[in-house]
């Protein structure tokens, strides 16, 4: 069989090529993502004799059938017909003639993910992360060291490899590789060892099936920019607010208004701040004299009691508010304590978290659909955060503290009761 990359991918496959560690290939269906890592892992093994290299899904099962069994042993024998090979299914790995092993496992079980991450590999190879949380990526690349050279003596540098059909712009992926910033923290990541590209299903047409593209192309428009335009979305499936719910409106135009709370939504952050901590969620808003909820101020911050409290209370006396609104859930009374230590008169209302934050959530989001909720300019982090919120649950890192407190303040203004009846405002 006659094998020659699509123009696209021998662009992407030189692009990978270069001397950047950290490479990511995102794009729609069937346009060659898997292959053509499955081809760079294999020149890297036959490259460096005595090498080590894993190729890693979050499902064992997809690893060993979709990847082992399936492109990664089409591409062997389309790339490299004549190198033999030695599988050893009960371990999980293949070896080739010169020694070099390939592993495949996945991260969905603690015993099965130990066994792969107990070794060191010049390449591992993270394929369809879109289903992979970040802590997991995180330990895998503690195990990107092993020290090995090529057969011409020189070191194989050690490369990772991700792919995936673009999910929701909060995810890591998105974060890390478009934005250059630390998913965890938002801080800048270094210049220099990162490389994205994108790769469509339209580049890749000589090797797909008749008609195949005539089924991207019939998929509702959702589906169509993640499985055929290979984009990235602000909102995932599922998600219970659409982009189009936010309707933003400059300051000037804010009108009157009847109430202003300050929500809280604390964590357990230490004094001195904690970037492993969760934020602490703080968000104005004020119910109009038009009846509508106005989403005033994102003050979401990262630190401790003292930190949080001064922000909050702060803003009740800038924004003239009615009252802070803060979770009992973390600390009760404590919380309280802290904030009226910043102003012993500051009335603080506790409210308890006795349903899921999706259950909370649906309510609020049903307000922004009713275009009852107007944003006073730009959240992006806010923002992010609402359009990861599903009815399956967050599908952003860690907690959707933002969103937790915008909930709060507007459940306050806005809605009645553990049912989210609207609350009849009267106007004299």
């Amino acid at each position: 069989m006659s094998f020659s990359l699509t123009p696209k991918q021998a662009e992407a496959q030189r692009i990978v090529a270069g001397p950047e560690t950290h490479n990511l290939i995102y794009g729609g269906s069937r346009s060659g993502k898997t292959f053509l890592f499955c081809r760079g892992v294999g020149i890297r093994a036959l490259k460096a004799p005595g090498s080590r290299h894993a190729i890693i899904r979050f499902r064992a099962a997809d690893a060993r059938q979709a990847v082992w069994a399936d492109t990664w042993s089409k591409m062997m024998s389309v790339c490299f017909p004549g190198v033999r090979r030695s599988p050893n299914k009960q371990d999980g790995f293949e070896e080739l003639e010169n020694g070099s092993q390939i592993w495949f496992g996945g991260l969905d079980d603690a015993e099965r993910a130990d066994k792969i991450l107990g070794k060191e590999y010049a390449t591992i190879y993270l394929n369809e992360v879109s289903q992979i949380s970040y802590q997991s990526v995180l330990t895998a690349r503690t195990r990107l060291a092993q020290n090995v050279a090529q057969a011409d003596g020189h070191p194989l540098k050690l490369k990772a490899y991700y792919d995936l059909n673009p999910v929701g712009a909060v995810h890591w992926t998105f974060k890390e590789f478009e934005e250059g910033v630390n998913p965890v923290d938002g801080e800048p990541l270094p210049a220099g060892d990162r490389t994205v590209f994108r790769i469509n299903p339209y580049d890749n047409r000589g090797n797909l099936p008749d008609g195949y593209l005539a089924q991207l192309e019939a998929m509702p428009a959702a589906q169509r920019k993640r499985f055929l335009a290979g984009e990235y979305s602000r909102s995932y499936d599922g998600a219970i607010w659409r982009e189009n719910s936010i309707t933003r409106i400059a300051a000037k135009a804010i009108p009157v208004m009847r109430r202003i709370v300050v929500a809280v939504d604390p964590s357990g952050a230490s004094e001195k701040g904690d970037k492993r901590s969760d934020d602490i969620g703080i968000i104005v808003a004020g119910l109009g004299l038009d009846g509508n909820a106005y989403v005033l101020e994102d003050l979401t911050l990262n630190g401790g009691p003292e930190r949080w409290a001064s922000v909050a209370v702060e803003a009740y006396h800038r924004h003239r508010a009615d009252s802070i609104v803060a979770e009992r859930n973390f600390g009760g009374d404590m919380v309280r304590a802290v904030i009226q230590a910043q102003d012993k008169r500051a009335p603080v209302r506790l409210v308890t978290a006795s349903r899921g934050k999706v259950l909370r959530a649906e309510p609020v989001a049903a307000l922004y659909a009713g275009g009852e909720v107007f944003h006073a300019g730009r959240f992006p982090d806010l923002e992010d955060q609402m359009f990861a919120m599903t009815r399956a649950g967050y599908m952003g890192d860690r907690s959707p503290d933002r969103v937790d407190a915008l909930v709060w303040a507007l459940t306050d203004l806005m809605l009645a009761g553990a049912q989210g009846e609207r609350v009849k405002v009267g106007f004299g």
